[in-house]
């Protein structure tokens, strides 16, 4: 009797070890980029080049036969190769003694004719010409490469003057093609290090060699304006590079952490090349305020430019008269929390007679018009939807071409939908699409045509030409996707779940393993990034969606959903949910998605639960896991931002909010003047350390610039003071950006440790190399 029982147990557990999922490493490299190169070979857009202005264009599309060249003309609804390969290539082969890669063929400096009738191009230092009637090639001049060298020039529009930066200061020369004195001049004295005219931040190379200047011509090719940025008096950060031979060095730089009361300036300069005149225009209108030129004149008098305070929740929209320095307040608007700057714009129409600007006064962003002296005419769009990004506008028309959001309630609140509208008649505004799918389109210059390139996670990119009022006239292009397919390739899903609130909509992708098994459970994994100013939501089609696509081949369902607080695509209410509470607004709403989605599919295990994320996604990850140690059994954190009291101040300060206190300094001699301190306070990951009760990996660029090491480093201290157990990975070369043999490394020990603690399968523990699957029979 006990044989049997110990045989019944053994046989028990052999089913059970038998049975036990193992990471599928194999199929998940079969994925990657090195693997999978139709993922980077195949086109899936097009960019259409109007030629000389006109209806007519071309562009290239890659598939698996090559490179191919083709010309459009909309008006006889016509396609056809650009040129014929056999002859270009035969003469250029014959010209060069050499042999064209023709099926990876790519143009330089192509160029039409006035008729559009010949292009012109180089090829191996020569210039050659194209006659698309007789099809002949012609050879022309030897091209004069000037090359990486010329690069610091910065030339007037009429060309006759060359600005350019030197020793952090502006210099100008006149252009010897036209005839003017090539004698260089300087021009300014002031630069230095850290308030320079130059954008070349190495100090090396803005001493020693001319670089391109921060410098911008101004339309009458007389002045050029310069915003310099000073930082001389912002606080240092530090960094030791420990792979420079022989001895590590140290990095230093500049940066202005939330709550600083030593901020980075700004200074508006105009220079007149020719009388060298140089002005500084008083552009001051709060302490500490960001500002940014928008618009300059055609006469060269006027520079309009916008100024914000240091909580970015109020603005003015300025116009600098040159000849008397004076400046007047065209625009004021306060927004608060704060201003929505992912979709923000402000248009120039008929040189400045009319201000088109974009704002969220209703709940709801919108464009709006005004004219020249700052006077309000109408709303040009209006209703609870969001008008988002400008595609176009036909001056000529006095048309807006822009993308809306939710305003069709049968379509996606995140798919772009192309309408247009008379800017003075909003009652005019069409919607030029209605499929749900997400939309980028491209205008000819009369606006007759458009090319419309629509798509959808699961759904393959239709590359169309349309008319002006929606209508298909010829399909363009297709992407070519067959070889993926043949790899097993299949495409994730999107889905919609509620928020924590039971009533707001959420929106996510859910990606299965290529062999997915309906019959099977998946643990789950959340990819995530909230925001606050986007949701990296995919919502176009990709083969290969980053980490997301192989991970979820490990035998993993992997979503990655929106929440309240991500981004200003869905209005104020939804973004501005984030405000104040830049460390926890995400959490319950990821935790609620995932239990509705596992109510939802009998495949899902919502008792096996994983958490990833880079940047702010490394920074949701840690808290989730710490706010949630019984629900998410294991997190990949990687560059987070655990401690926005040290990251930079415009992103914390605008996110979480910033307390301003001002007191009165007396002054009997200048007179009295206002001074504020700013205060920062938000949420940190080391407060919740104590909570967390396994399943943490920490992974960080040792170079970081921009989310200091400091910020993991921190919570490393936190989490060992508090004697709990988690890994950690630093990574010497890296910045904030993973690439390379590191950023492989860092994929791998994120499959190697989901699989020990989700699938129970240590297999990684024990390679001695990174990718040592790649030689296991399995």
């Amino acid at each position: 009797m006990k044989k049997i029982f110990f045989l019944l147990v053994g046989l028990t557990m052999t089913s059970l070890l038998w049975g036990q999922q193992k990471a599928n490493f194999k199929l998940a490299d079969r994925f990657t980029s090195s693997n999978f190169r139709v993922a980077d070979g195949n086109s899936m857009s097009i960019y259409p080049m109007y030629i000389n202005d006109g209806e007519c264009f071309w562009y290239s599309f890659t598939t698996e036969e090559g490179k191919r060249y083709y010309y459009v003309n909309p008006e006889k609804g016509e396609k056809r190769l650009l040129f014929n390969p056999e002859k270009l290539f035969g003469f250029l082969n014959q010209e060069t003694h050499g042999v064209c890669d023709a099926k990876n063929f790519t143009f330089q400096e192509l160029k039409f004719d006035k008729k559009g009738t010949s292009f012109t191009f180089n090829f191996e230092k020569r210039k050659y010409r194209y006659n698309m009637i007789t099809e002949d090639v012609t050879k022309l001049d030897t091209v004069i490469n000037e090359g990486f060298g010329d690069s610091w020039k910065k030339y007037s529009p009429d060309s006759t003057y060359i600005v350019f930066a030197q020793r952090h200061n502006l210099y100008v020369m006149g252009n010897k093609d036209k005839g003017k004195d090539t004698t260089i001049v300087q021009l300014t004295t002031d630069g230095e290090r850290y308030f320079s005219y130059t954008k070349d931040e190495d100090e090396i190379a803005a001493d020693t060699f001319p670089t391109a200047p921060i410098a911008v011509w101004m339309k009458d090719s007389k002045k050029v304006y310069a915003l310099r940025c000073d930082n001389r008096h912002v606080d240092e950060l530090f960094l030791v590079d420990v792979m420079t031979d022989p001895r590590p060095t140290l990095k230093t730089y500049k940066y202005a952490m939330a709550g600083d009361q030593k901020l980075e300036k700004y200074e508006l300069t105009v220079i007149d090349v020719e009388t060298k005149e140089v002005k500084t225009i008083d552009i001051n209108g709060w302490q500490d305020q960001y500002v940014d030129v928008l618009y300059t004149s055609k006469d060269g008098n006027k520079i309009y430019f916008e100024r914000k305070t240091r909580a970015f929740d109020e603005q003015e929209v300025c116009v600098a008269n040159l000849a008397t320095g004076e400046v007047n307040v065209l625009i004021h608007e306060i927004d608060k929390p704060f201003m929505d700057y992912k979709m923000a714009n402000i248009m120039f129409l008929n040189d400045g007679k009319d201000i088109i600007y974009r704002s969220e006064r209703t709940g709801w962003g919108h464009y709006y018009l005004y004219d020249n002296e700052g006077n309000f005419k109408h709303a040009i769009t209006s209703g609870e939807w969001v008008a988002g990004p400008c595609a176009e506008i036909d001056t000529v028309g006095r048309t807006l071409y822009f993308y809306a959001l939710g305003k069709d309630k049968n379509i996606d609140p995140y798919y772009y939908i192309p309408c247009r509208v008379n800017i003075d008649k909003p009652e005019s505004l069409t919607q030029l699409t209605f499929d749900n799918t997400n939309h980028q389109v491209h205008f000819s210059k009369s606006f007759k045509y458009f090319v419309d390139i629509y798509e959808r996670v699961d759904m393959v990119p239709r590359i169309v030409l349309k008319n002006r009022n929606g209508r298909e006239i010829m399909e363009l292009e297709r992407p070519d996707i067959r070889r993926a397919l043949e790899m097993g390739w299949k495409a994730p899903e999107r889905f919609k779940v509620k928020a924590a609130d039971g009533m707001t909509d959420l929106y996510g992708v859910m990606w299965k393993p290529f062999d997915f098994d309906s019959t099977k459970v998946y643990p789950i994994i959340s990819s995530v990034y909230p925001g606050p100013f986007y949701e990296y939501v995919p919502t176009q089609f990709r083969l290969i969606h980053d980490e997301n696509t192989r991970l979820a081949q490990l035998g993993f369902i992997v979503i990655a959903v929106g929440h309240r607080g991500g981004t200003p695509m869905r209005g104020k209410f939804y973004h501005t949910y984030s405000h104040g509470r830049l460390r926890d607004y995400p959490l319950a709403d990821d935790k609620y998605a995932i239990e509705q989605l596992a109510d939802r599919y009998s495949f899902i295990d919502v008792t096996k639960v994983g958490i990833y994320g880079h940047s702010g996604g490394g920074f949701m990850s840690t808290a989730a896991i710490c706010t949630y140690p019984d629900f998410y059994k294991a997190a990949v954190s990687s560059a987070g931002n655990h401690d926005n009291h040290i990251y930079n101040h415009w992103w914390g300060e605008t996110h979480n909010g910033v307390k301003e206190e001002k007191k009165v300094i007396k002054d009997s001699v200048n007179g009295d003047r206002t001074e504020s301190t700013f205060k920062f306070r938000v949420g940190t990951n080391m407060e919740l350390a104590k909570n967390y009760k396994g399943g943490l990996l920490l992974v960080h660029g040792w170079m970081d610039d921009n989310v200091h090491p400091a910020h993991t480093l921190r919570v490393v201290d936190a989490l060992i003071k508090a004697g709990k157990n988690f890994d950690l990975i630093m990574l010497p070369r890296s910045n904030h950006g993973f690439s390379g043999e590191e950023n492989i490394f860092y994929e791998r020990k994120m499959w190697f440790h989901f699989a020990r603690l989700l699938l129970e399968d240590n297999t990684g523990d024990y390679y001695y190399e990174i990718e040592q699957y790649k030689k296991s029979d399995k």
